[in-house]
C-alpha cells in the first residue's frame, strides 16, 4: 500500500494523539496538525490572501485568531509536502471540510466516536506535572503515588481547562462546529465510525484494519 492520506476526527479526548502516533509508526505518514503546521510555517508570505497580516507570525504576536483563509494555505502547504498524512485537528468547521475536497484526495475519514460523559471523565481525570510536564490520569493511567511525578517527583496538578465545567463547554463548542464536518463526510460515503470507548489496544486494531480495507 502506498503510503495514505488519512482524516482523523474526534472530540477532545477521544484519543485522536493516541491513534495519529500509531498511524505514523504503522503506514510510515506524517501526523499534520493545525498547530504544527502554523508553526513551521508562521513567516510564510499570505500577502496574495489581502488579509490583515502578510504572515502568520503577525496574527500570533498580536494574539489574534490566524483566520480561516491563513488556516487554510498552511494546512495546504503542509499537504502538499506530505508524503502520506494523517491530519488531525482540521477541518474544524463546514467551510474547511469542503475546502480540503478540493486541495487533497482522502483515503479514509476515520471517526473516533465517544460519549459526552465518557469525554468528561476522561479529560477531568487528567493530572499534569508542574516540574516537568508529564502526563497521568487518575483512573487510566495513575502515578505509583497519589499526586507525585514518577519521573521528577513533582506535584501533579488539574490543569484549568480540564474542570468539568470548562471540558463540558470545551466539548460543547467542538459538537457545534464539527458536528457538520462528520455529517458532510458522512453523506459523501468516507466516513468510518470507530468505537473510541474500547481500550486503546482495541481501538487501534479497528483503526488499523479500517485504514488498510479503504485506503
Amino acid at each position: 500500500m502506498s503510503n495514505p492520506n488519512i482524516l482523523i476526527l474526534g472530540a477532545p479526548g477521544a484519543g485522536k494523539g493516541t491513534q495519529s502516533s500509531n498511524i505514523v509508526e504503522v503506514f510510515g505518514v506524517e501526523h499534520v496538525t493545525t498547530g504544527d503546521a502554523l508553526r513551521a510555517n508562521k513567516d510564510m508570505d499570505i500577502s496574495h490572501l489581502d488579509t490583515e497580516y502578510d504572515t502568520p507570525r503577525a496574527y500570533m504576536d498580536a494574539g489574534e485568531l490566524v483566520p480561516d483563509e491563513v488556516v487554510n494555505e498552511i494546512v495546504k502547504t503542509a499537504l502538499d509536502e506530505a508524503d502520506g498524512y494523517v491530519l488531525d485537528g482540521y477541518p474544524r468547521n463546514l467551510a474547511q471540510a469542503e475546502y480540503l475536497d478540493e486541495i487533497t484526495d482522502l483515503d479514509v475519514v476515520l471517526y473516533l466516536d465517544v460519549d459526552k460523559d465518557e469525554l468528561v471523565d476522561r479529560l477531568t481525570g487528567r493530572r499534569v506535572c508542574d516540574e516537568c510536564g508529564a502526563n497521568y490520569h487518575v483512573e487510566f493511567n495513575p502515578p505509583a503515588e497519589e499526586g507525585v511525578c514518577d519521573e521528577c517527583g513533582g506535584e501533579l496538578i488539574q490543569r484549568d481547562d480540564d474542570t468539568e465545567e470548562t471540558v463540558r463547554e470545551r466539548i460543547n463548542v467542538y459538537e457545534e462546529n464539527t458536528e457538520p464536518v462528520i455529517e458532510h463526510f458522512e453523506e459523501e460515503g468516507e466516513l468510518a465510525r470507530i468505537d473510541g470507548e474500547q481500550t486503546p489496544d482495541e481501538v487501534w486494531d479497528d483503526v488499523r484494519d479500517t485504514v488498510e480495507s479503504e485506503a
